[in-house]
């Protein structure tokens, strides 16, 4: 099997296994992955995490154009920008996981660093997470939105959306995605209640020992 074909199996499968566990539901989502050749793999427009077809993924080349596969996602700015500002971005996921989108609607959530700090987690594989401003989806807006951070952050925010995450390849993008889920559903369960968070010190520590982005 060549490493392209094996990329391909890996897109579908990490796309499946997130829909099985709810993480994003219907035809919601997009994925894509650096290949090889620096070309890309992307899931196609309307196609759901549970069902992808290897075969049918959207190809581009290098120069970015369609050579191959289906139509791609309507959120291919999103991709692009963050592969554009990010030269570690090896994969970018896009998901509309509930927990995330659920603090993404509360009017204390802070816009710079998105996750309040809970576990040294959701630290080490995101660093600090941007909120977006809500944007209609598709809009090519949300990528200069992302392209304005200088390749500064792996992971953003949309709000009233979801959240989009880069990463080295397609597999930590989708653990760290998941961090980001999870984190964000404990300060739902956590919200009103006087929890213990990291203290400033220990976030610094955790930022140090793990040599994380922290900007």
């Amino acid at each position: 099997m060549s490493a392209e074909a094996r990329l391909r199996e890996e897109i579908a499968a990490l796309a499946r296994s997130m829909f099985e566990r709810g993480l994003t539901g219907g035809s919601t989502g997009n994925i894509s992955a650096r290949t090889e050749d620096g070309g890309l793999l992307v899931s196609p427009t309307g196609t759901s995490f549970g069902r992808l077809d290897p075969a049918r993924l959207s190809r581009f080349d290098a120069a970015g154009r369609l050579i191959g596969g289906d139509k791609p996602t309507k959120e291919m700015p999103l991709h692009s920008a963050f592969y554009e500002t990010r030269s570690t971005a090896g994969a970018v996921v896009h998901l509309h996981s509930c927990h995330a989108v659920a603090w993404s609607l509360m009017p204390d959530a802070d816009a710079d660093d998105f996750l309040p700090p809970l576990t040294p987690y959701a630290i080490m594989k995101l660093g600090k997470v941007k909120l977006l401003p809500f944007f209609v989806p598709g809009d090519p807006a949300m990528g200069e939105a992302v392209r304005g951070l200088a390749g500064k952050r792996s992971a953003v925010m949309l709000a009233n959306h979801g959240p989009v995450v880069a990463g080295k390849d397609v597999e930590a993008a989708c653990n760290a995605i998941e961090e980001l889920e999870d984190t964000a559903r404990l300060a739902i369960l956590m919200r009103g209640i006087p929890a213990r968070r990291l203290t400033e010190a220990q976030v610094a520590r955790v930022v140090t020992e793990f040599n994380v982005e922290w900007d």
